[in-house]
């Protein structure tokens, strides 16, 4: 019977402290799982990308992004087959947060834990609550649409306020023609709903989650684009940023010189001579005083790639 108790007593004792860090993940335990991210954080742990590599990471492309972490490893980090709100790319660090269908008595527990720290409204809005500049609330809704839209044209205007950014949400949103007005601003669903939220309860905020296929870390770069959503873990942002851009004057260069009959297809699409190499570092100085990445950034980065 005392053995019983124990037991008892210890599965208590775990379930409980599971739920106490299940809808804010714990600042170590954040650290611990982004442990391959060598940077600066913000205070609760999440990866901080700089804002530079943000802006250059506008201007890759989800192919080149989906192939290099393909690469690496990193097959779940693309979902697809979303609803736009316009053509503009969201690019920033995710701030991510789960969804439950409701519970009452769960329901009810969190909700009044919430309010003793201080956070006001519905659930869904106290992710809003933690976004900075450069954040981009991404949510996994379970792919709820009727009566499973997060946000309107009010909860909208106060993200971008925040932000400068806009939502990727696995679920819906509403007033499609007020979001439309926010100048700036573009969301990721599932699909648009008039609907409000209903019997629905946030589950965790600035955990892993699931997105589709793609899984996504909090500080994770978030790379969304006509043709989908990618999620770039942090500590790989840079490689992939050099990479793409990279991979974008090597294609340049190609095609120009083929273009001009300097050289023909078979030594553009394969391993290039050290005279070929020597021949686009000089193109890039004659042509591209404004790449993104220093001629020192790029000669050490030729010098690791195997051609």
């Amino acid at each position: 019977m005392v053995l019983k108790k124990c037991i008892c007593l210890l599965l208590w004792c775990v379930s409980s402290n599971l739920w106490v860090t299940a809808q804010q993940i714990e600042k170590e335990e954040l650290i611990y799982l982004t442990k391959a991210w060598e940077g600066a954080r913000f205070e609760n742990g999440r990866p901080k990308i700089p804002d530079d590599l943000l802006k250059r990471a506008e201007s890759i492309s989800i192919d080149v992004a989906w192939q290099i972490l393909n690469n690496e490893g990193y097959s779940a980090q693309y979902e697809g087959d979303w609803q736009a709100l316009n053509t503009i790319s969201i690019v920033g660090r995710a701030v991510t947060a789960f969804y439950l269908p409701s519970r009452p008595d769960v329901a009810l527990q969190i909700k009044q834990r919430g309010e003793k720290e201080g956070r006001q409204g519905n659930t869904n809005s106290w992710p809003i609550e933690v976004l900075q500049n450069g954040d981009v609330y991404v949510a996994d809704a379970f792919g709820k649409t009727l009566d499973g839209t997060l946000i309107g044209d009010n909860l909208g205007n106060a993200i971008y306020a925040k932000t400068g950014k806009g939502v990727v949400f696995y679920g819906a949103s509403r007033d499609k023609e007020g979001l439309s007005k926010i100048d700036g601003f573009n969301a990721f669903v599932k699909d648009w709903n008039p609907t409000y939220l209903k019997n629905v309860m946030l589950g965790g905020l600035n955990t892993p989650i699931r997105i589709g296929h793609a899984i996504v870390m909090p500080g994770d770069l978030v790379l969304a684009k006509e043709e989908g959503v990618i999620f770039i873990p942090a500590h790989l942002v840079e490689k992939v940023i050099l990479t793409a851009e990279f991979i974008a004057l090597r294609d340049e260069f190609g095609q120009s010189m083929l273009k001009t009959n300097i050289y023909v297809s078979g030594q553009i699409d394969n391993e290039w001579t050290p005279t070929i190499k020597k021949h686009f570092l000089q193109w890039v100085k004659d042509n591209k005083s404004d790449i993104p990445m220093g001629m020192d950034e790029l000669n050490q980065f030729m010098k690791k790639r195997t051609w």
